[in-house]
């Protein structure tokens, strides 16, 4: 696959080149060990997680072993795969290396252990992967409310309609809403946000 090319099914029963590095880092001196327990959840996590999902993935973890990496904050808080941590934790994982990032190179976790083109457990592995995220998403409203008012931008990830089911018919003014002089009086206010309408 040529990245940002989608490939028909009959072109993917080729097989692709090995992705060998270009160049070798000289060093990684701040690659690091570390234990889960010095890691700190988010005490917020907008998914609430679900207990099929959660039974799902700590089966993924327990028979595939780790499959993706969790995203950390400078002061090791978890941004990213507080689900994830939680069942590395769960079946005795505690193991963790830390590769500190700024963003703007993708860290790719390499499995040695596994060839997705004649191992089936790289193939459950991918399964596992998409579906567990599928199983345990369960937006956390309120979580999300603090996260808008605190200046979190949610509208490449949500549309008003999927807003408005999360918090209710009058959280977000109606879609036929027109923009007012500030000097009209409004009829509305939405008790979380301050918002108002007419």
């Amino acid at each position: 696959m040529v990245w940002g090319v989608r490939m028909t099914r009959k072109q993917t029963k080729t097989t692709p080149k090995r992705a060998t590095p270009t160049r070798q880092l000289s060093s990684l001196p701040d690659v690091r060990s570390a234990q889960l327990q010095e890691l700190t959840p988010d005490a917020d996590n907008q998914n609430r997680g679900t207990e099929r999902g959660v039974g799902v993935l700590e089966h993924s973890v327990q028979h595939h072993g780790a499959g993706r990496s969790i995203l950390l904050d400078k002061h090791g808080r978890i941004i990213a795969g507080n689900k994830t941590a939680e069942a590395a934790a769960s079946v005795g994982m505690h193991d963790v290396i830390i590769v500190p990032t700024d963003g703007t190179k993708l860290v790719a976790v390499q499995r040695t252990d596994l060839d997705l083109l004649t191992d089936v457990r790289a193939r459950e592995l991918a399964i596992a992967d998409n579906r567990t995220g599928e199983l345990g998403l369960s937006w956390d409203a309120e979580s999300l409310q603090r996260a808008r008012e605190a200046g979190a931008d949610l509208s490449p990830y949500f549309s008003d309609e999927e807003l408005r089911r999360q918090w209710g018919k009058d959280a977000l003014p109606p879609e036929e809403f027109k923009a007012a002089d500030d000097s009209i009086e409004t009829e509305h206010r939405c008790p979380r946000c301050g918002y108002e309408w007419s």
